[in-house]
């Protein structure tokens, strides 16, 4: 790039973006025959585009560390892949800076070496402030030299300078006013910033993250205990209660004209009261879906069951009750073993979903026109 355009990309700030939400996936990926493919042996031979998407979902992990995670988009993004800002004031404070790398080796300090110039030249051009950390995120990792001369902050700004003056291509982007300034800012600056963050670390974040069992296959944390239904339905069951409230009603009109007087009813009280406790169950397992896999697992699977009984619930049949029953049934027979929370469902769950979507008007029990 010639001097020139240097010069007019200078005036051109880093563009600031949300950091993407990670797609989630219908189950996690296939158990093959022989040993089991360790995450970080997976990852050497991920493309550059899906090694970017396994970034996205480990921010998600290191932002509670942080108050937000942005990532920096466009041509000009002054050597910066993902800003984590530790106050609301974002660039201009405290913050510590994350460089994707994706190579078929370790980095060297040949690697680095430009990506250190573009940070420093960032700070003398007042995009940023300097950063509490800059930190090399690669599969691979650095190679030995670079990772002794990360280990030896004043060994590595001792190259650094070297390196600066030796004027090689990296320094070539450039302009003479601008190198000494990186140069003057290079001599006072506590090389400890640059450090690199090893796979295992990575990994070890990603872990606790709702993307790991998913994306390697790992198991799924254990699932909590199902609280008890309250002992009367909250304002949030009022659509789906009061469609069962009309099952019976039809069965029993003169004794079920509400919930109050159905729960006190011999035959329908434990119904609606069993009915109640799977609504509850599938609830807490969405509650567990929202911590353990990836946004939209949960309501995929949601997707799928009313893709199996919506025919059977809009089939005729002689009574509110009969549909009920019959799509509580088919919910059960259902194969739904692509995904990946099925192996920590039950089939009180299964029918407890049928009942979040009829309170989400997907299903209704009593036809008027029948």
């Amino acid at each position: 790039m010639p001097v020139a355009n240097q010069s007019n990309a200078s005036s051109r700030a880093p563009e600031l973006i949300n950091f993407p939400v990670p797609v989630a996936v219908g189950s996690p990926a296939p158990a093959l025959p022989g040993s089991p493919v360790p995450p970080a042996h997976r990852i050497y031979f991920y493309s550059p585009d899906e090694w970017e998407v396994l970034i996205t979902e480990w921010a998600t992990g290191v932002a509670v560390s942080y108050r937000q995670i942005k990532q920096l988009g466009g041509s000009g993004d002054r050597g910066v892949d993902v800003a984590a800002f530790k106050t609301d004031r974002g660039l201009e404070d405290a913050w510590d800076c994350f460089q994707a790398k994706h190579y078929d080796g370790s980095l060297t300090l040949s690697d680095a070496f430009p990506e250190m110039l573009k940070i420093l030249h960032g700070v003398v051009d007042a995009f940023y402030c300097l950063p509490d950390r800059y930190v090399f995120v690669a599969p691979r990792g650095c190679g030995p030299s670079l990772n002794r001369l990360l280990s030896q902050p004043t060994e590595l700004r001792k190259k650094f300078l070297e390196l600066l003056d030796a004027g090689g291509a990296a320094t070539r982007l450039y302009d003479e006013q601008t190198l000494r300034s990186i140069r003057d800012l290079a001599e006072s600056l506590d090389f400890s910033i640059f450090q690199s963050l090893e796979l295992n670390e990575m990994l070890d974040v990603h872990r606790k993250t709702p993307y790991h069992a998913a994306r390697f296959g790992a198991s799924l944390p254990a699932r909590p205990p199902v609280g008890q239904a309250p002992e009367t339905p909250s304002p949030v069951e009022a659509t789906y209660v009061k469609k069962l409230v009309d099952v019976y009603n039809e069965q029993d009109p003169a004794s079920c004209f509400d919930a109050d007087s159905v729960t006190t009813h011999a035959k329908y009280g434990p119904h609606l009261q069993r009915q109640r406790e799977a609504f509850y169950s599938a609830e807490a397992l969405r509650l567990y879906a929202r911590d353990a896999v990836p946004d939209g697992t949960y309501e995929l699977l949601q997707d799928d069951l009313h893709t199996g009984v919506i025919d059977t619930a809009e089939a005729d049949h002689p009574s509110g009750l009969h549909r009920l029953r019959a799509v509580l049934t088919q919910s059960g027979q259902l194969d739904l073993g692509a995904h990946t929370l099925i192996s920590m469902s039950n089939l009180k769950d299964r029918q407890g979903i049928c009942h979040q979507l009829a309170n989400a008007e997907k299903l209704t029990w009593v036809d008027a026109n029948e």
